[in-house]
C-alpha cells in the first residue's frame, strides 16, 4: 500500500510542470480573454459570428490538429517560430513554454464564454448612467464592468487553468513528451500506460489531477452563484 502512496521524482516533476504549465496557460491569456469576451457580449460589428466561431473552434477541432497547427506556425521552421528565434531567441516547441500556449489555446473558449456570459450580466444601465456623467468607455469598463464581472473573470480563469491541466493531444503533438521539461501529468500517464507495472504510477497521478481539477470546477460554479446571487449548497 505504502508503494502505491509513494510518488516518484518524475511523478513529482510532472506534478509541479502541469501546475506551473495551467497557470502560466490560464494568467496570460486572461487579458486577451477579457478584451475578446468583451468585444462579443458588448460589441456589434461585421463579422462577429465569424470572431466567435472562430474563438470556439479549438471545442470542436481534435487536439492533434490544434498541436499540428501550432507546430506549423510556431515550430523551428514555421514563419512565427521563425521570427521569434531570430528577433529574441525564443522558441516554443518541446520547451514547456509551448506546452503553457498549447493549453492556453485548447482552454481559451471556455475562458471567454464564461467571462462573456459574466459581462453580459452586468446592468448596461450603469455602464450607461456611468457615460452620461461623463466616464469615457475605458473608465466605464475599468470602474463599473470589470468589478460587477469580477467573479465570471475569476471563474473563466480558473476553467482554463482546469482545462489546461488536463490538456494531452495538442501538448504532445506540438512538444512533445520529454521527462523534465514537457512531460505534465497527462503525457506522464499516457507514458506509464506504455510500461509494465505501471498502474501505479497512472493511479497516483489521476488522483492528483482529479483532485485538482474538482477543486478548480467547484470553485468556478462558486463564483458563478456568487455573481448570480445564488446561495450556493
Amino acid at each position: 500500500m505504502d508503494t502505491w502512496l509513494h510518488f516518484s521524482a518524475d511523478e513529482l516533476v510532472a506534478i509541479r510542470l502541469s501546475l506551473k504549465v495551467a497557470s502560466v496557460a490560464a494568467l496570460a491569456s486572461l487579458p486577451l480573454g477579457i478584451a475578446v469576451a468583451w468585444l462579443l457580449a458588448r460589441r456589434r460589428f461585421f463579422g462577429k459570428a465569424l470572431l466567435d466561431a472562430l474563438v470556439h473552434l479549438p471545442l470542436v477541432l481534435p487536439p492533434v490538429v490544434v498541436g499540428y497547427a501550432l507546430l506549423v506556425l510556431f515550430g523551428g521552421n514555421g514563419v512565427i517560430g521563425r521570427w521569434l528565434e531570430a528577433t529574441f531567441e525564443f522558441t516554443f516547441a518541446f520547451r514547456w513554454t509551448g506546452a503553457a500556449l498549447a493549453s492556453a489555446v485548447m482552454g481559451f473558449p471556455l475562458m471567454v464564454r464564461t467571462i462573456r456570459l459574466s459581462i453580459e450580466n452586468v446592468d448596461r444601465r450603469l455602464e450607461q448612467a456611468a457615460a452620461t456623467l461623463g466616464a469615457g468607455p475605458l473608465r466605464v469598463f475599468f470602474t463599473i464592468t470589470l468589478p460587477l464581472a469580477w467573479p465570471g473573470l475569476v471563474a473563466g480563469a480558473v476553467l482554463a487553468f482546469a482545462k489546461a491541466l488536463g490538456e494531452f493531444g495538442a501538448t504532445i503533438t506540438f512538444v512533445s513528451n520529454i521527462p523534465g521539461q514537457t512531460q505534465t501529468m497527462s503525457s506522464a500517464i499516457y507514458g506509464l500506460m506504455q510500461v509494465p507495472g505501471g498502474e501505479a504510477g497512472i493511479w497516483r497521478l489521476a488522483a492528483v489531477a482529479v483532485a485538482i481539477s474538482l477543486a478548480a470546477l467547484l470553485a468556478s460554479e462558486w463564483l458563478v452563484r456568487r455573481q448570480r446571487g445564488e446561495a450556493y449548497d
